[in-house]
């Protein structure tokens, strides 16, 4: 009866093992994948940032040249 304990405790030892290696494989590539979309979002962000402020630049000086439209219109 020992003998059959002892091999049934080594199976469910190395099924153990396996199912841990498994999971621990899962979870690096999840975590790679988690880290490569945040990545990108953050590249995202940037771009986005940058864009608005380009926009922004553009409307200061597009307001600036309407202001000086409406200041002319009023000295004709």
């Amino acid at each position: 009866m020992a003998g059959s304990e002892s091999k049934a405790a080594k199976e469910l030892t190395a099924m153990m093992e396996t199912t841990m290696q498994q999971l621990q494989s899962r979870f690096q590539n999840l975590s790679k994948q988690i880290i490569s979309k945040m990545d990108e979002m953050g590249t995202r962000i940037d771009d986005l940032e940058k864009n608005v402020g380009d926009l922004m630049t553009q409307a200061g000086a597009e307001n600036h040249f309407k202001a000086k439209q409406v200041h002319w219109i009023y000295l004709i």
